[in-house]
């Protein structure tokens, strides 16, 4: 199955590209995709991933079919094929 991951503003830049298609198994989360296109892409994970929480701290707001992950399952989100993942950067500051 295959999943779009759209990339906005900073993280458009990290990734290379302003999207690109995962071809990705049954039971696949968002988790698991973060994880994925991180891999392939060291910039990218420098920009999304807080080095210090992992995971738990993405520098960026997450929608799968234009819903924020929040409103679903969280990183634990399942993932069908067709579906839409676009990763917004936040900023964070003080």
């Amino acid at each position: 199955m295959a999943v779009t991951v759209k990339f906005i503003g900073a993280l458009r830049h990290a990734a290379g590209a302003d999207k690109l298609s995962v071809n990705c198994r049954k039971g696949y989360s968002v988790r698991g995709l973060i994880t994925e296109v991180t891999a392939e892409a060291p910039e990218l994970k420098r920009n999304l991933v807080n080095a210090q929480l992992g995971d738990q701290g993405l520098n960026a707001l997450i929608l799968v079919n234009s819903k924020e992950i929040s409103a679903l399952n969280g990183l634990e989100t399942e993932l069908k094929d067709g579906d839409e993942v676009v990763l917004i950067p936040v900023v964070h500051g003080g």
